[in-house]
């Protein structure tokens, strides 16, 4: 695997506790588990490098979008969240292959495929009506759960995902995340 460092890897985003980028700010490079510490609430955003995958939760969990490089005057309605960004995670940019495995049963069971490449409907392609386990090896992929990647969608990066059940997400649609999205 992999991943760029130094500047030009490194993502950069300016949360604001209000729409269109008014009142108090804070500036993230890294991952932020809870977002509450510096904003009581966060309503804006202007990536200035980078991806970042945003939470409607503390700690990585919720509701996620992925925010490439723009500005979002009012990313709640652009987005259809109902919440306020509570926490957010950096993807790193990846130059190398991308490699994933994905289980038709959890734990690993069941229909096996490899993937290398995107996938907009896991029915269409593989016959499988359900994904419930990943082993993601090389690269960060999305995850949807409809196909022709929408819906709902969540951040793999390289891991062992040994049920998706706990997620409340069933998958039906991956997608890498490509360095050209930086």
């Amino acid at each position: 695997m992999t991943t760029t460092t130094g500047m030009m890897g490194m993502g950069k985003v300016i949360f604001y506790e209000d729409r269109n980028f008014m009142g108090r700010s804070y500036e993230c490079m890294s991952d932020c588990a809870d977002m509450s510490s510096y904003l009581g609430r966060c309503h804006s955003c202007k990536v200035e490098r980078g991806c970042f995958m945003v939470y409607d939760r503390p700690n990585f969990m919720g509701n996620q979008h992925l925010m490439r490089r723009g500005d979002y005057s009012d990313y709640m309605s652009m987005m259809g969240m109902s919440d306020c960004i509570r926490s957010c995670r950096m993807i790193p940019m990846h130059r190398g292959s991308y490699r994933m495995k994905i289980y038709e049963r959890e734990n690993f069971g069941g229909t096996m495929h490899e993937m290398m490449d995107d996938c907009d409907s896991i029915m269409d392609r593989y016959r499988m009506s359900d994904c419930m386990s990943c082993n993601v090896m090389d690269g960060h992929w999305l995850m949807y759960d409809q196909p022709h990647f929408r819906g709902r969608m969540m951040y793999m990066r390289p891991g062992e995902y040994r049920s998706f059940r706990n997620m409340n997400m069933k998958c039906m649609s991956m997608r890498r995340i490509m360095h050209s999205w930086f």
